[in-house]
């Protein structure tokens, strides 16, 4: 360990006796924006016809939030780190709070897009908070850890997670149960949070804010989501998208150059040009489009071509979660000290992409028990071995001063990649279908035979999206064995050194 570890370790101040406690609240607040991003798409048809959404508008209910989220987080990770994290955290819920009340009681279409846009900017105040305190609380190596694998096993499952509760406040009661469910959750992480988190003092970051940051990196990154959005309904060749690539390259451009120059950054560079991030930042969004592509065939295969009732997809999730839960609590939590991180997260990508590889067997009539079953218990258990350890490296090591935006990042190149994933493996899997279809339509010649073309050609399309998804997670391990280069040293010295390193001070890069 280097003198200057050795210093930050020997003035860091006593752990915080609430930090476990703090996890609980924080974790449920991590669930519920992670649920929210999964559960109101089964919601969406009762949604659409009781509320009267067009056909062509229906898509916003998902795009607003969407939208609102990704294009803020950035600017929500800042605000952390200028107002400070218990704040803004408390702050995040009672707005989600608000905005799941306005939503499940819409009685219009433009009252219910509006409560999704304010849940989405709300959702980009909460998501770095959250991270960035448990970046703060949790400095010994082996609790952080610990801490980490139950933070990344809950990011990695809640998606499925909110399949499952989607199916159920659906099927049972009404959509509207889908927004108001989340108000129990907030008040109870908001006043959990307020009475048992305490903040290191010492870590804020209180430079002016640089607002053409904000302006430049929303407005980028909003035209990025956006672009993808309308990729998977209007084409990849249709000119306004094409237009907002366009747009998202060049602010996205500029926002870097400002950001060099500006004394008081919004993003300081140094957060994502250490290879160790920048790695953690690039394989974790490729992995989110794999598994954000998965969500979406499968929901579609279970329910179309099986049949199953909402609630019975939401279950047949439940291996994912399981094994999610495992790998990150009981192999990423277990070996992230002792093992260097890409020896968790490159193997962990290529468990899931043998359980991808698995699903590309799929067919009309395939066994669940023998096929999806081993194929989710695989793909969660290398998720969550993946996961864990990049939630955890993805702040290690950086100033307490940027660890807001830090976790933003993080939550940025989920919130991409998924927008990303449900574009392009959307588009794959169509184009292939209406192949599939048309060279095999001319030989049936009765409406059954129809109909079973167009199951096969369905089924077509998906299993060679996820032939693109198992190559995508293979890159994943490739980035993570080349980039990612920290030891089991590191981690432990530099989680050691986060909460004594001063303002002023800057910990040293993690590396060998």
């Amino acid at each position: 360990m280097s003198e200057t570890v050795q210093a930050n370790a020997a003035k860091a101040p006593a752990p915080d006796s609430n930090r476990w406690k703090a996890l609980v609240f924080i974790s449920l607040a991590q669930l519920m924006v992670v649920l929210d991003a999964t559960i109101v798409n089964i919601a969406l048809p009762s949604a659409q016809q009781d509320l009267g959404i067009s056909d062509g508008n229906r898509q916003w209910v998902i795009t607003a939030y969407a939208l609102a989220f990704g294009g803020l987080l950035l600017f929500g990770g800042r605000i952390a780190d200028l107002w400070g994290r218990k704040r803004t955290f408390v702050a995040g819920l009672i707005g989600f709070a608000g905005a799941s009340t306005l939503g499940g009681a819409a009685t219009n279409e433009a009252m219910l897009l509006g409560s999704r846009a304010l849940q989405g900017a709300f959702g980009a105040m909460l998501a770095p908070a959250a991270l960035s305190l448990l970046a703060v609380m949790f400095t010994d190596a082996k609790e952080r850890a610990k801490a980490f694998g139950i933070f990344g096993a809950i990011a990695g499952g809640g998606g499925a997670v909110g399949l499952i509760l989607g199916g159920f406040l659906t099927e049972y009661l009404n959509w509207r149960w889908t927004f108001f469910v989340n108000i129990p959750f907030a008040v109870v992480a908001a006043a959990g949070a307020y009475f048992v988190i305490r903040e290191p003092s010492g870590s804020r970051n209180r430079s002016p804010l640089d607002i053409p940051g904000v302006v430049l990196s929303t407005l980028g990154l909003v035209s990025l989501v956006y672009g993808f959005t309308r990729a998977e309904s209007n084409g990849w060749d249709d000119s306004m998208t094409i237009g907002l690539f366009v747009a998202s390259a060049v602010l996205l451009a500029a926002f870097v150059f400002v950001e060099s120059k500006v004394k008081a950054p919004l993003l300081p560079l140094r957060v994502v040009t250490e290879r160790n991030r920048a790695g953690v930042y690039l394989s974790l969004g490729l992995a989110i489009i794999a598994l954000f592509g998965l969500f979406l065939f499968l929901t579609y295969y279970m329910q179309i071509v099986q049949g199953y009732s909402p609630v019975k997809t939401g279950f047949a999730f439940l291996p994912m979660i399981v094994g999610m839960i495992v790998g990150s609590t009981q192999i990423g939590a277990r070996l992230m000290t002792r093992v260097a991180p890409r020896l968790l997260m490159g193997p962990g990508f290529l468990v899931a992409a043998l359980g991808m590889l698995l699903l590309t067997r799929m067919e009309i009539g395939s066994s669940y028990a023998t096929l999806f079953l081993p194929a989710m218990l695989l793909l969660g258990f290398g998720m969550g071995t993946a996961f864990m350890p990049a939630m955890s490296l993805a702040t290690l090591g950086v100033e307490p001063r940027d660890s807001g935006v830090a976790s933003a990042m993080v939550n940025t190149s989920q919130q991409v990649g998924g927008a990303i994933g449900t574009a392009l493996l959307n588009t794959i899997a169509a184009s292939a279908t209406t192949a599939y279809v048309a060279d095999h339509i001319a030989g049936a010649t009765t409406q059954s035979q129809q109909q079973l073309v167009r199951l096969q050609a369905q089924v077509h399309g998906y299993t060679n999206a996820i032939w693109f998804a198992v190559g995508i997670l293979v890159v994943a391990a490739v980035i993570v064995f080349t980039m990612v280069n920290a030891g089991s040293e590191d981690m432990n010295s530099a989680a050691e050194s986060v909460d004594g390193a001063e303002d002023d001070l800057k910990v040293p890069v993690i590396a060998h």
